[in-house]
């Protein structure tokens, strides 16, 4: 789809015919919209020097992540119209599901992690959450944000699409989320405090928001190397 390059799923098959060798490969399940490709990389006895680390956001391109500045990010992705698409929707929570998984295995999030079908270059209004601890995943489809509380908090957050840097914004510690199950059910779901900021945060992508867009008057996003929550949930006061 859009990554620059990540490794075939499964092995490539290596046949040796007189003086020639050849490579083979094959999968029964492709991903959707994938292409495929091969890159050769020859040896050779020249001592080089050790590679420079790839940057957080260089790790999440290769993985299919679209970045900041791409236009896809920047458009209101199409809703699902349900029960009609709930093949294509399924698709799409599929793939989603997919790049979580390997995004999970390129970072470890201590705050969860959530991802938009916009970032995976696909627009369409869907998304997961995964909050920290849990092995279920919060599936978004077709939501908006119906109520927020009237207390907001400051916090750091990152985004696969721009993971070199963090950003400190205020979001409302309580909202209220309207969404449909694959069946074209609508239901009203509350979300608290940190999860509250993760479905918020996947929503904005969902409509061509970014979290930058949040940040106050004078102020940046930090650098990655900068913030000291890596790992680690939100702080919230407890009463």
């Amino acid at each position: 789809m859009t990554a620059e390059s990540m490794p075939f799923q499964a092995a490539i098959h290596t046949q040796q015919q007189a003086d020639r060798t050849l490579f083979s490969w094959s999968t029964e399940d492709p991903l959707m919209h994938a292409r495929y490709g091969l890159e050769w990389h020859f040896r050779n006895n020249t001592p080089t020097a050790a590679a420079t680390p790839p940057k957080p956001s260089e790790t999440m391109t290769a993985l299919g992540i679209l970045q900041y500045g791409d236009p896809v990010l920047r458009r209101v992705a199409r809703p699902f119209a349900l029960p009609d698409e709930a093949e294509d929707a399924r698709r799409v929570i599929s793939e989603l599901h997919s790049a979580t998984q390997r995004v999970a295995q390129a970072h470890t999030f201590g705050k969860g992690m959530g991802i938009a079908a916009p970032q995976i270059g696909i627009e369409r209004a869907a998304a997961l959450v995964c909050p920290s601890g849990s092995d279920d995943a919060i599936t978004l489809i077709n939501p908006r944000i119906i109520e927020i509380s009237d207390d907001h908090d400051h916090q750091y957050e990152g985004c696969l699409s721009f993971f070199d840097v963090r950003c400190r914004i205020p979001r409302p510690l309580m909202i209220h989320v309207e969404h449909q199950d694959i069946t074209g059910e609508r239901r009203i779901t509350i979300f608290e405090r940190g999860i509250a900021r993760l479905v918020a945060h996947e929503i904005d992508h969902i409509n061509g928001i970014v979290c930058r867009d949040y940040l106050e008057p004078g102020t940046h996003p930090i650098p990655v190397e900068q913030y000291r929550g890596t790992g680690t949930n939100w702080h919230y006061t407890t009463y």
